[in-house]
């Protein structure tokens, strides 16, 4: 369903079937076979924000099948027969009866020969690439550096070039960041959105792999951080094609330029921080983009604000804040694992995949492209932050035990009892461990009159009988008030099997 929303969002956006197939990898038909079904089933860009992936299926494909009478044909690998048929000897004769063999209901000759012709005319086809403004904006990193000094040690530490360039109207961005990684390629883009005024239609990056995770010419893999930006600003991404050096032409001009440009204004230049290297590399970045362009005789400032600035599509009010994106399983304690610190989702989630996305401040988490959960990101303290609502009943009961509110619940009887569950507390190493003590103590004492739980706490506290045996030992003698002021020296138990003082005399 990504990919779905992915192709719904490519159509608004004017891309052809063609071309959104190529980005998908799957033929042009079917592209326009999904495009049908979302008419029939009355879905436009935007989606509704409640529609979920479960729900967005069963709008499409509830009443999915073939129309009664309608053919379908098993085709053959086109791309392969094509290179076939380049070799001495082979013909479509031949061609076509070998694919008869493999699949007798096939296309009979003449179609066949039809529709390889056709494939064979699509072959790099040549084109001269005419840019319209706000159509595309081509982004990479230079590969050229610059050093940036400690000021402490002297040592040297190199930073990467990061240029952007409008399609249109050839205005330029650059900026030095110390990795190619993705927060920096991320941070790069907002910035460059920022410069801009405005986001294009379409990026287009030089399979970079903080942007695109697997190249290809039929089946690019886009990180799906980036494709997460690229969604809030209402951009495309169009990866160059890998060994097409047509596709990356303006890119690579525009960063051998910029390259050339910055590093001969500031190679006699030393910097002690980023900051200070980004400051000079937007000042030498004014000064070209002001500079006229010979051919055209006006500068790409000027023609920027003349053709492009307007056909930009507008900035979000706040700018897109970087997100991690990851695959987790739940735990058997209905938690997932993040940083090392464990996060709880709901519990009917056990064992379940989950999308996580992980910011400085958050970590949400997502099933079926459904919010399942959301946390503030731990950085110190306790390793488990669990949402109660997550928690089995019986589990939730159990969290809500605390100290205090085992003292609440014994100070509604009264002193004595409320002293007696504080001792209880204090005398274990840690609190938690006289939980199921106190509610024990608790728990025997319903039904009794108060006034007698009272004595009773009060003679368990004189003889520091802490535990519930002892407690439920008093509790069965049935002392009151008076009996835990006797003035004789206390003894643990009194018994009609223990012989007192006056058996001796």
């Amino acid at each position: 369903m990504r990919q779905m929303r992915y192709l719904l969002r490519l159509h608004h956006d004017g891309v052809s079937a063609r071309e959104i197939g190529r980005l998908l990898g799957v033929a042009r038909s079917t592209i326009q076979d999904s495009l049908k079904r979302a008419t029939a089933a009355e879905l436009k860009w935007p989606l509704p924000d409640d529609a979920t992936d479960d729900a967005l299926e069963r709008q499409l494909f509830g009443r999915a099948g073939a129309a009664p009478g309608q053919r379908r044909r098993a085709e053959p690998d086109w791309a392969a027969l094509a290179r076939e048929l380049k070799r001495p000897g082979v013909t479509m004769t031949i061609l076509w009866e070998e694919y008869r063999e493999t699949h007798p209901g096939g296309y009979g000759y003449s179609r066949f020969c039809d529709l390889l012709r056709g494939f064979e005319r699509r072959l790099t086809p040549v084109m001269r690439q005419h840019h319209v403004a706000g159509d595309k904006a081509f982004v990479d990193y230079s590969g050229k550096r610059i050093g940036i000094a400690d000021p402490t040690t002297g040592e040297i530490r190199e930073a990467e070039i990061f240029v952007a360039v409008l399609g249109a109207s050839n205005l330029t961005y650059a900026e030095a960041t110390w990795t190619q990684q993705l927060p920096d390629w991320i941070g790069a883009h907002v910035r460059m959105f920022r410069f801009f005024g405005g986001s294009p239609r379409l990026l287009v990056p030089d399979n970079l792999k903080s942007g695109v995770q697997k190249a290809s010419f039929y089946d690019p893999e886009i990180n799906r951080t980036y494709g997460a930006m690229a969604t809030y600003y209402s951009v495309g991404i169009l990866p160059a094609r890998p060994a097409k050096p047509r596709d990356k032409a303006k890119v690579e001009s525009g960063v051998r330029f910029a390259q050339s440009y910055i590093l001969g204004r500031l190679r006699q230049l030393t910097f002690f921080s980023l900051a200070e290297c980004n400051e000079a590399i937007a000042l030498v970045m004014q000064r070209m983009n002001e500079r006229p362009m010979r051919k055209l005789g006006v500068s790409r400032r000027e023609l920027f604000e003349k053709i492009e600035r307007q056909t930009l599509t507008a900035l979000p009010a706040d700018d897109w804040e970087f997100a991690e994106w990851r695959r987790a399983r739940v735990n058997l304690d209905y938690h997932i694992e993040v940083h090392d610190f464990l996060y709880s989702v709901p519990h009917t989630l056990l064992r379940a995949e989950v999308d996580v996305r992980i910011t400085a401040r958050t970590v949400e988490i997502f099933h079926r492209g459904q919010r399942v959960g959301a946390h503030q990101r731990r950085y110190l303290g306790r390793k488990h932050g669990t949402d109660p609502d997550h928690m089995p009943s019986s589990h939730r009961r159990y969290a809500e035990w605390t100290p205090d509110r085992f003292r609440r619940w014994a100070s509604k009887i009264g002193p004595s009892t409320e002293g007696l569950i504080v001792a209880v507390l204090a005398s274990r190493p840690h609190p938690e461990q006289g939980f199921r003590t106190c509610l024990g103590i608790l728990r025997s004492y319903r039904g009794v009159d108060p006034a007698h739980v009272e004595a009773v706490s009060a003679r368990a506290l004189e003889l520091g009988a802490l535990n519930c045996k002892s407690v439920a030992s008093l509790l069965a003698q049935k002392r009151d008030k008076a009996a835990s002021k006797d003035s004789r020296q206390a003894t643990l138990f009194d018994h009609t099997n223990l012989r007192g003082p006056g058996y001796y005399h």
